[in-house]
């Protein structure tokens, strides 16, 4: 394409506008109102790290900080990445953008499977909340639906590696960023899981000071060896210094939590020897596939335990335990507790 060669010139630097930043409700004392929308297949651990940074707010100070609402573009029932069925509290048709309970900031919640093609219902309501003056944020490729609604020409937005090929042929009007996350004015977009909680504490920080991340940190790192354990997960599966291969590898084992394949398939999908995947493994990550897999489904589960109320059987079969024993086993093995000890000192936290 001709305009390809063409200098662009684009406003991608962290803006310091506070001020320009906050939604007009944060200037008093009612919550700031967050709405996400959930794509069908969205990433949890996305969402999840984002709403637990909002919801760690609450609990930090005397009053709510937030109020959060999620929406389903047809359904109430979205099915994530992980083949769980959420139940989001409205369809998208019901997103307030006027009137006593206007959203003041609207999420995008993208993930590895979803569609890349534009909804245009999302995209009114998007282009909507722009003249309106909300913010707007999307997770993992969120920013393609921001892109579609024209809310992004003339920024710079972050997005997952997998989707940055398609972003810079589709929107020319839009710099896609290789960093993991980009906070402008009232736009914020972020390109997984580990960015998205980080992403949100920027937000918090601007309307409500550093003291208040500080003390939503301290909460979140109190079991800091889980925490940079899933960090490291997220940063190898996107980390494009890596072998394409092995992060296909990645991927597919991401992709499939609740049936995990074997090593053999996922040698099969990728056209490489068991003994080459083992070799990758160990020279890039110096573990084995095998493990790998334990430890990605041992932290999604980990994570699923803390921020939901489902019972610990449910969340083995989930993570693909064959049984809850099997699963309490493992997490005691790997992060030195049990599920239900693991649970109780979060909620005492």
């Amino acid at each position: 394409m001709s305009q390809v060669s063409e200098k662009r010139h684009f406003s991608h630097r962290l803006r310091d506008t506070n001020s320009a930043f906050l939604p007009a409700r944060a200037a008093g004392n009612a919550p700031v109102r967050v709405g996400f929308v959930l794509l069908p297949h969205f990433s949890m651990m996305a969402f999840t790290a984002a709403v637990d940074a909002l919801v760690t707010a609450n609990l930090v100070q005397s009053t709510p900080l937030f109020t959060i609402t999620s929406y389903g573009l047809h359904s109430t029932t979205v099915r994530s990445d992980l083949a769980i069925d959420i139940s989001a509290n409205h369809t998208l048709e019901a997103l307030p953008l006027e009137g006593d309970d206007a959203l003041d900031v609207v999420v995008v919640c993208g993930g590895f499977r979803c569609e890349l093609s534009e909804h245009a219902a999302l995209s009114r309501k998007l282009r909507l909340a722009h003249r309106k003056e909300k913010v707007l944020a999307g997770l993992w490729n969120g920013a393609v639906a921001l892109a579609y609604a024209g809310t992004l020409d003339g920024l710079c937005c972050a997005i997952h590696p997998d989707n940055h090929s398609f972003a810079r042929e589709r929107f020319s009007q839009v710099e896609v960023s290789n960093q993991a996350m980009v906070v402008d004015a009232r736009t914020l977009t972020c390109a997984g899981p580990s960015s998205a909680l980080e992403m949100m504490l920027m937000m918090i920080e601007r309307l409500h000071g550093p003291d208040t991340v500080r003390a939503i940190r301290e909460i979140l790192s109190s079991d800091r060896l889980a925490d940079d354990s899933e960090t490291r997960l997220t940063l190898a599966e996107n980390d494009p210094t890596l072998p394409g291969a092995l992060r296909d590898l990645l991927r597919l084992m991401n992709s499939n939590i609740e049936e995990p394949l074997g090593i053999e398939e996922l040698a099969g999908y990728v056209n490489l020897s068991r003994r080459r995947v083992e070799r990758l493994f160990q020279t890039h990550l110096q573990t084995t596939p095998s493990r790998y897999y334990l430890e990605l489904r041992i932290t999604q589960a980990r994570r699923l335990l803390l921020q939901s109320d489902d019972s610990i059987a449910n969340i083995a079969v989930a993570c693909g335990f064959a049984s809850s024993t099997h699963f309490s086993h493992c997490f005691k093995d790997f992060f030195g507790v049990s599920p239900s000890l693991a649970r109780q000192l979060r909620r005492s936290a």
